[in-house]
This record gives structure tokens, sequence and C-alpha cells, in this order.
């Protein structure tokens, strides 16, 4: 690859990407524009503009970009409205973000006349290929930079004397062993490494950000209600509010009740696994919020059919294929069978759990009269149902008597 003359740099205004940033600079001598993503996560962004410009970034090519509606709108919706879970259990809060930072990073490099992005992730984790496949999607011309896979500052120590040797900052609590380390958006915060490197070890509390614990949450249960209109949440408690705020409004009442915690070991993309500490506590209202809605409005066929692809639909976000045509294909199916799946849930908040008590629609498909164990006024008559059984036992009983027949001669 030759050497770049203009990188549009994924930048967190961090350490690790500070560094990164002096890197392209001194190892390739390129112009560096930084994109910094609002994903709403929680931190002033404005200290990155000020390290940039420290750094010698000129005032025109900072990028700093608050993208948290269209995160949630774009990205984090579609994704709910699957019910999509990673191996069953992660509400995929890193990997759902990936795509929408490559494709501004793309953006502003056609923008600007760059010919390459760069990224800060490192080689042994998922983000590398997230990035990378996004970006190669959206521009197949496009080179990609990963320093970690590059440079040979292969330890904390190297990094930091790489940053005093180029009047980098650091932060006084990044000259010891962090403990961990934190990935935050408005869907999650994930933690990982150092002191939770043993699975084997229960997770200090001190981890946890934005929940407290279900000991310490309220004694009294909280009920809220969730509106949906064609599979998207729109208001609580019937006041409608913008995806963003809904999310933002969600995860204040799950963390107050210390829901969302999980403590995960999965299989990355790369081949090995890999212990983390998510909290998502507003997407586990949603989820639970939007799987009750889905319970009255989805018809048996549509919603078991959508239950089966959504382990390869949540795989393909996992590792990296959010602009595949196979997840967009998915997509369409998914959004399909969201046409009536609008109405009202109620939850309960408690010590940590969530659960659905109630739900009612205008689209709903329950029939009180067909199930009631009253009087139906003949809305269902019960002899049908012994031709439905004779007809599904039939390739049974002809099953067992091959057997017993085959048997016999034995």
């Amino acid at each position: 690859m030759s050497a770049p003359k203009k990188v549009v740099l994924a930048y967190s205004g961090g350490l690790d990407t500070s560094i990164i940033l002096k890197w392209l600079q001194t190892e390739y001598g390129c112009e560096v524009v930084t994109f910094t993503a609002d994903l709403g996560q929680g931190e002033e962004l404005e200290p990155a503009r000020q390290k940039a410009i420290t750094l010698g970034i000129k005032e025109e090519n900072i990028h700093i970009v608050d993208v948290r509606e269209e995160f949630v709108r774009d990205f984090v919706f579609p994704m709910f409205r699957a019910n999509a879970l990673y191996e069953g259990l992660y509400l995929l809060g890193t990997s759902i973000a990936r795509p929408l930072i490559s494709q501004h990073l793309v953006r502003i490099a056609e923008e600007c006349g760059a010919d390459a992005v760069a990224h800060g992730a490192t080689g042994k984790g998922n983000d590398q290929v997230r990035f990378e496949l996004c970006a190669y999607a959206l521009n197949p011309a496009i080179k990609v930079i990963a320093p970690w896979r590059e440079w040979d500052l292969t330890s904390r120590t190297k990094l930091l004397e790489f940053a005093e040797a180029n009047q980098i900052p650091i932060a006084k609590d990044k000259r010891g062993e962090a403990p961990f380390s934190v990935d935050a958006n408005l869907l999650h915060t994930s933690s990982e490494g150092k002191a939770l490197e043993n699975p084997a070890e229960e997770a200090p509390e001190y981890v946890y950000q934005r929940t407290v614990s279900p000991e310490e949450a309220p004694n009294t249960p909280e009920y809220i209600e969730v509106s949906f209109e064609q599979g998207d949440a729109v208001a609580i408690n019937g006041e409608a509010m913008s995806p963003a705020t809904i999310l933002t409004k969600l995860n204040e009442l799950g963390g107050k009740h210390g829901i969302g915690r999980l403590d995960f070991v999965e299989n990355r993309f790369v081949g090995m696994k890999s212990r983390g500490i998510y909290e998502t506590p507003g997407g586990t209202l949603l989820l639970e919020a939007h799987r009750g809605i889905e319970q009255i409005t989805l018809d048996a066929g549509a919603g078991h059919l959508k239950d089966s692809i959504m382990p390869r639909y949540a795989e393909l976000i996992y590792n990296g294929f959010w602009f595949s045509p196979e997840r967009e294909m998915l997509q369409a199916l998914i959004d399909k069978s969201q046409e009536h799946v609008t109405g009202t849930v109620k939850l309960k908040l408690y010590k940590g759990s969530v659960s659905c008590v109630g739900r009612w629609s205008e689209h709903s498909l329950y029939s009180e009269k067909h199930v009631t164990f009253e009087d139906d006024a003949g809305a269902y008559d019960q002899k049908d149902a012994a031709g439905f059984i004779r007809l599904n036992a039939l390739r049974l009983k002809l099953i067992a008597t091959r057997n017993a027949r085959v048997a016999a001669k034995k």
C-alpha cells in the first residue's frame, strides 16, 4: 500500500487515538483529519477538539458530530425490530455503533479528498473487522490503516514512552495499569480486560457505571408504559419522544432499578473467547417491551420465522456485515413483519428484572372470545380439534406401526 497523503482518523481524544494521530503524522508524514462521534457515551467531547488542536490538527480538519438520533433511528431501532441477541444474550451495543462510525469516516474522506481512513482497534478484537468491512462496503477503493497491526508499540509502557517523547498529554490515571477498558454509547457500556480477564472471578462492583446493583435498587416496583408504531418505540407513559430521547429515558429507568447487567464470555469473530461486562439498561427494557407488543400483533407463522432468522441476523451484525446484501435482505423481511406491531406495553421494573405485565393494541390478533374458558358463544367448535389431531397423528401412527412390524420380525 502506498503511503497515504490524507487520513481520516476515528478519534476519541483518549490516549490511544492521540498516540495514533501522532504516529500517522510521524510514520506517514500525512495530513490527519479527525472524526469524533457523539454516540451518547456520556463524555464531554470538546476536550477532544482541544487535544486535536494541541497535536497540530487544523480547526477545519476536526469533525465532531452529534449522531445520537441517527444512531438510534437508523441502527439501534432496526436491530431491535429483530429482537437481536448474539449467542442468545448480548444486545450488540458495541457492534451496532461501528457501521455508523465507518459511514461517517468514509463520508468525510470523500468530502475532504482523503485517500485513507484509520481506526484504533487492536489486532485481537472484532472492531477491526467491523470498521474495515463496513468501510470497504461503502468505498471499495478506500485505504484502511490499522496502526495496532503495524507499529511496534506492543505494551502500555511503550505507548506511554511514545506519548512522552511526542508531548502527548497523559492523564495521571493512565500512568498506572488501567483496571479495565470501557467502550460506551447510548445503547450500552462494555468493560473488558485486566481485572475482568479471569472468567472465574466475579466482576467488582466498581465496574458498573450505568446501573445500581439490584440489591441497592428501590424496594418498590415501578410501572411504565412504552408505545410502539410499526415496531419502533415512540412514547413513554404517553409522552411522544424522539428515538434518542426514548433510549436515554429508558436507560435512566433501567439503571435506577439495576436492570440490564450481563457478565458474558463470548466467541469473537477472530477465533478467541473473551469475557465482557455489559450494561444495557434501556435496551433490556426495549427488548422486553418489543417482544410484549409482538405477542399480540404478530402472526404465529411470521413470528416463528422471524425468531428462526434472528441468530443469523445477530451474527451478521456482530461480525461486521451490516452493509452486506444478506443483512439488508433479512432487514426487509423483518421490517415487513412490523407493519402491525403497533400498540402499548406495560412493564414492571423491580430489583434487576423487567417483565411485561400488560399489552394492548388496535392491531391485536388476540381474541378473548376464542380462548375463554367460559361460554364462547359459538366462536370456536371444539369438535374441530378431533380431525386436526387425527391428520397430524397419521404419520406418527404409520411410523409406530412400521417400527412394531420390523421389531416383531427380529
